[in-house]
């Protein structure tokens, strides 16, 4: 699965699972670290760990695993590194305090079209 679709398919599935403020952002031109971003919020420690997991699940489904995960003893990010792709996934207080947006502001947001905006559309 090539990054791009890769990183759609994990912003979906968070979306989906009733994540808030889902973001892919392209940060390939910028870092080494990968080609894009999914940062996402939930709602308690507890839909944290949950997005996360679901994530996880579903890649799994399709034999993608993650090279290697952060924080899921915290809760607070729990960080999940596909190589191509590093999933962030926030409990709020968490998020606006590491603020990845305004860190990476020259990254390019990819817009993802979720279930609700292609119903939207029709």
């Amino acid at each position: 699965m090539e990054s791009l679709q890769l990183a759609t398919a994990i912003a979906k599935v968070l979306d989906k699972k009733k994540a808030s403020d889902v973001k892919v952002l392209k940060v390939r031109d910028l870092t080494v670290l990968a080609d894009y971003f999914v940062i996402a919020t939930g709602t308690s420690s507890t839909h944290v760990k949950s997005l996360a997991e679901e994530v996880e699940f579903q890649l799994g489904e399709q034999e993608v695993k993650p090279l290697r995960t952060e924080g899921y003893d915290s809760k607070n990010w729990i960080l999940l590194d596909y190589g191509t792709v590093i999933v962030h996934v926030f409990y709020p207080e968490a998020r606006s305090f590491y603020d990845l947006e305004h860190l990476w502001a020259d990254a390019e947001p990819v817009d993802v079209k979720f279930e609700e905006d292609e119903t939207d559309a029709q």
